[in-house]
């Protein structure tokens, strides 16, 4: 028997982003989530809003999975006897990781190992952005790109230009000491 959640119905996918309008950068590949869920209850057993809660915590917000995201893969890995889940007091379903999920975890450690490099990658823009200072500048070097190269007509030498500039500023700052 197929198991339905009340969220199931809309068009979120575990990169992030629902659909096909694909316009954010995706956090989690195919399976990547079912990774990081095993790997945090590998620390405590959970419920569904917490291992929410442990998600955005981890992309510092970068990324929050909706119960149309986070209880189907739940499904899943029960389905799969990687977790349990059972009801405790008040209701509220309890999430552990079974023997089996913790072997498998194991064996696909490379695999998660990149995932949290990646997170943690990203984790180092996010604390730049937090500087008031490269916030504003970051802002301005977007709005003044958008306005050159979105709101009017632009060559295509003026285009090299623009991308020449990019470059060696980019150069400019893995060269700084």
């Amino acid at each position: 028997m197929q198991h339905h959640h009340p969220y199931q119905h809309r068009h979120d996918d575990e990169h992030g982003f629902g659909g096909s309008s694909g316009r954010r950068q995706r956090f989690f590949g195919h399976g990547e989530l079912r990774l990081v869920v095993l790997d945090i209850l590998t620390r405590h057993a959970s419920h569904g809003y917490e291992l929410i809660k442990a998600i955005e915590t981890l992309t510092h917000g970068g990324y929050i999975p909706s119960p149309g995201v986070i209880y189907p893969t739940l499904d899943l890995l029960q389905d799969q006897g990687l977790i349990t889940v059972d009801v405790a007091d008040g209701g509220r379903k309890k999430i552990a990781i079974t023997v089996e999920g913790s072997q498998w975890l194991n064996e696909n450690r490379t695999q998660l190992d990149h995932v949290l490099a990646r997170l943690k990658q990203r984790s180092v823009g996010h604390a730049l952005r937090k500087d008031p200072q490269m916030k504003r500048a970051i802002e301005n070097f977007k709005a003044a790109l958008d306005l050159k190269v979105n709101q009017q007509e632009i060559s295509d030498a003026q285009l090299k230009k623009i991308i020449g500039i990019i470059d060696r500023a980019a150069l400019d700052i893995t060269q700084l000491d």
